[in-house]
This record gives C-alpha cells, sequence and structure tokens, in this order.
C-alpha cells in the first residue's frame, strides 16, 4: 500500500509525466522529463550559493559541473567534505537541472559541498559512456582538479539515485580494482539500479508499480547497454553486481522503496557487500516509489529517507576529518 502522500504524489508526476514508455524521441523524453521534474521543484533553500564549472574529459568533451554550498553551515565548519552526485533518470534522462532541488537540500542539510555531474546521455552515447564521465570526475576530485575554490576533498563521498546508483557503485568497484591510493569515502545509493536485471522477488511481485515498471528498466537498459541481439558484451565494470568481489568497499547505504522493481538490486547488494565483511546498510521506504526523492517536501516517509542518508553522509564526513 502507498503511503497516502505517495499516492498524491503519484498521481499529480503522472499526470504531467505520464509514461518512460511513451512513444517519443529520447530527446522529446528530455524535454518533458525537465518540465516535469521543473514542476516539481520549489525555490532553492535560503543560504545555498550555486556556481557552474567544467571538466575536460580524458576524451576531449567538457563535462558540466554544478557546486551546492552552504553559506550558513561552511561557517560552522562542524563538518567538511564534499559529494559527488549521481543524477538518474535511466541513463537516458536527466540534467543539472532535473534534480537541484535534491542537491541543494543534501547541501543544505549536511554542511557538505555537492557537485552534481551532467554525465553523457544514452542512445546518443552508449556504455560505458556515462560510467567513463562519472569516473573522469571522481578521479579529478581526489586528484583536486576540479574547477572550484575551497573544496574540501579530504573527504569524498558519491551519491546517486537509480541510474546514477550504477555509476556510483560502479566507479567505487573500478576505483577499488585500480587499488588507488586514495578512494572514496562513502556511497548513498538511492533506489538503485546495480544490475541489468532486477532482482527476485521484487521483479516480478512490483514488476507493473507506479513510477517505474520492470519494462522501463529493460528500456532503459537497451538504450544504454544495447539489447545484447549483437553479441557485444557488456562492459564488466559498469554492473555492479555482476563484481566478482565485493569487499574493501568504502562503507555504503542503500535506500529502496518498496513499491520498485529495483527493490531487491539494493538488498542483493548490501548482503554481498557483508558476506564480505565490509560495511553496508540497508533501509527500505515502506509505501514508497521510485523517483520519490522529489516528494521530499510533502511525504514523511522521504523526509525519512532524505534524512537518513543526510545522516550517513554527515557521519563518513566527520570520520574522515574529525
Amino acid at each position: 500500500m502507498l503511503e497516502p502522500e505517495i499516492a498524491a504524489f503519484v498521481e499529480k508526476a503522472s499526470a504531467i509525466y505520464p509514461s518512460h514508455s511513451t512513444p517519443l524521441t529520447p530527446p522529446e523524453q528530455r524535454a518533458l522529463y525537465d518540465r516535469y521534474a521543473l514542476s516539481l521543484t520549489p525555490p532553492l533553500p535560503a543560504g545555498i550559493e550555486v556556481e557552474d564549472g567544467e571538466l575536460q574529459s580524458r576524451a576531449g568533451h567538457a563535462i558540466r559541473l554544478r557546486l551546492y554550498r552552504s553559506r550558513a553551515v561552511r561557517r560552522d565548519a562542524a563538518v567538511r567534505g564534499t559529494v559527488l552526485f549521481f543524477h538518474g533518470g535511466g541513463f537516458v534522462l536527466g540534467s543539472l537541472d532535473s534534480h537541484q532541488h535534491i542537491t541543494a537540500r543534501i547541501a543544505a542539510d549536511t554542511g557538505l559541498d555537492v557537485i552534481a555531474v551532467d554525465y553523457r546521455l544514452a542512445p546518443e552515447h552508449r556504455a560505458p559512456a556515462a560510467h567513463d564521465d562519472c569516473l573522469d570526475v571522481t578521479r579529478a576530485a581526489l586528484e583536486r582538479r576540479l574547477p572550484f575554490a575551497s573544496l574540501e576533498l579530504d573527504s569524498l563521498q558519491l551519491v546517486g539515485d537509480s541510474a546514477g546508483a550504477t555509476l556510483a557503485a560502479s566507479v567505487a568497484l573500478r576505483l577499488r580494482d585500480e587499488r588507488a591510493e586514495q578512494r572514496v569515502h562513502g556511497l548513498v545509493l538511492v533506489y538503485p539500479m546495480l544490475g541489468t536485471e532486477p532482482q527476485p522477488p521484487a521483479r516480478d511481485t512490483e514488476a507493473h508499480a507506479p513510477m517505474l515498471t520492470a519494462a522501463d528498466v529493460r528500456r532503459f537498459r537497451d538504450l544504454y547497454w544495447g539489447d545484447g541481439s549483437d553479441g557485444t558484451p557488456y562492459p564488466a565494470w559498469t554492473i555492479p553486481l555482476n563484481a566478482t568481489r565485493f569487499d574493501a568497499l568504502a562503507p555504503t547505504l542503500a535506500l529502496a522503496a518498496e513499491h520498485d522493481p529495483l527493490r531487491d538490486d539494493a538488498r542483493v547488494y548490501v548482503e554481498r557487500m557483508r558476506a564480505a565483511a565490509g560495511d553496508a546498510r540497508l533501509w527500505i521506504g515502506t509505501g514508497l516509489v521510485h523517483g520519490c526523492w522529489r516528494a521530499l517536501d510533502s511525504s514523511p516517509g522521504v523526509q525519512r529517507m532524505h534524512d537518513t542518508a543526510c545522516a550517513f553522509l554527515r557521519e563518513r564526513a566527520e570520520a574522515r576529518t574529525g
């Protein structure tokens, strides 16, 4: 059963953005998605400064970035650190603007600097384009090459929702496998997509859930990775649940929604990390749906989800810099 406030959110959202399966081209869907996101985006919290920048990728293209910084909390300096945020949208949708309410609220509610990453989108840019962009930005952060002044990079954490969580988990795994001396210090994965097929039982019991269906997941998968018909293998490092090792990873918080075909992706990932003696935590939002973070200002359940994420980020930053 949906939380009443989430049921109202789903009704409102569906009236603006009816379905991921509408017969529109990706650019048309992006325009519709951005209008939907804008309609649910309130003014930014008071005291939040916003700065745009660009990073030149290894492949030669520019990756747009946006920094959110809280003036009031920065003066207190009780918590210091930087968060890289990778937005959701099935690798096809989303932008710096589409998730700005979420990124600004993380900055306001944690005191951490939050940098949103505008990675390349499919189907124009297929796998591993989005992964490569997010890896480039994370390496630049670890090497202190980001185009923003006064960043606190002794504590670097990654946050992603949906497809963005795939990117965050993949980057952390890649850095671990490369035995990078510097790694991220915490991951928050919000209703994550961590494989190319949703994990049971939610794959079946929530196949027709509001906001995201199992068919939607597969459609986005095919647009980014391909449908496999040409025999080209998926780049192994881009699919977290296909990893052969789950040890030596940063402490991870996975937050799932009850009514989401991807719900058990979070559970399985946490179980595998715990089996490898990792610090992995699971939170499942009763009555919540995929994409519900946008209902932060109206849903008690989403507020709890957000508070749980922010508390984890503050805890990890304090552990690193305290």
